[in-house]
């Protein structure tokens, strides 16, 4: 049991919103993969409605479930391979963009870590489209709802090992800015161990050239987050070595807040309102939150 911004849960952070949001994500993706096949349509909307009555699951896990479902269904491995393409195209040349300037910065490792934050918005999982010039643009310039990250930056330092545990494709290439501007001498990168929505893997983690600035591993889990109990042996001995741990994003923060964990540091945009109402922020706020 934690207590949040004056809320106290053990339980998972969904409610009744989360539904429509599986709900209009599921129909954009037949529709993008031009899926007409009556009979996988009905089979897919019908393990969708299936999970959501069921209520049992938190929203990342209910996720993987329904992912792998739906690539059972239509055999498409990978459903959202073009999109985390696109952003890491349009990521690598921001990073190059944005590499010198933060290296000439007043204080280059807080522009690095808004950067990171900004890079969040890559998230096809809760955005169809985003303009990430814009909101990087947006994110320089505006305050923090939850301000821990002066704490973070100090942390960092005194750490002996610290895990990042990765979020999105595209976001990755800012993760590794704040990562090589950190310069801390045992870091250590998660991604994803297989395909889940948008979210990086060890793939998108060598296009980014991540491995040339720290260490490199996958989590071995397929869910848009880390769930412990899913996760491989490697991970969790790395996660029980961390002195520090930083959780990008989201599901991350969905998948481990419950574990009420003083190590962890989420960094993160706010970009639903669920997360905006639990954390008692507005949507679009900019998070570094240590519980």
């Amino acid at each position: 049991m934690i207590t949040i911004m004056g809320i106290t849960t053990n339980q998972t952070l969904r409610d009744h919103r989360c539904a429509d949001c599986f709900r209009r994500g599921y129909q954009r993706l037949l529709s993008k993969h031009q899926i007409t096949d009556k009979a996988i349509v009905q089979a897919v909307r019908h393990q969708l409605e299936a999970h959501i009555e069921a209520n049992s699951l938190s929203s990342p896990e209910m996720q993987q479930q329904l992912s792998r479902h739906f690539s059972r269904l239509t055999g498409i491995a990978d459903p959202f391979a073009e999109e985390k393409r696109i952003s890491n195209s349009q990521a690598d040349s921001l990073y190059h963009e944005w590499k010198p300037k933060v290296k000439q910065a007043a204080n280059p490792e807080l522009l690095a870590l808004r950067l990171a934050i900004a890079g969040n918005i890559m998230d096809y999982g809760a955005h169809q489209h985003f303009d990430l010039e814009q909101t990087i643009n947006e994110v320089l310039e505006a305050d923090f709802a939850i301000n821990h990250s002066e704490r973070l930056l100090q942390e960092i330092k005194k750490a002996e090992k610290v895990l990042y545990l990765c979020d999105n494709a595209g976001e990755i290439y800012f993760d590794k800015l704040f990562i090589e501007t950190l310069q801390h001498p045992d870091l250590t990168a998660v991604v994803r161990g297989f395909p889940a929505l948008n979210d990086v893997t060890f793939q998108d983690a060598l296009q980014a050239g991540l491995h040339e600035v720290c260490k490199v591993i996958d989590n071995g889990s397929d869910a848009p987050s880390t769930i412990l109990n899913d996760c491989s042996r490697e991970f969790l001995h790395a996660f029980q070595q961390a002195d520090l741990i930083i959780c990008k994003g989201q599901g991350n923060l969905e998948g481990l807040l419950p574990e009420a964990d003083g190590r962890m540091y989420f960094l993160l945009m706010a970009k639903c309102d669920v997360i905006a109402d639990f954390l008692e922020v507005n949507k679009g706020d900019l998070i570094v939150f240590n519980p």
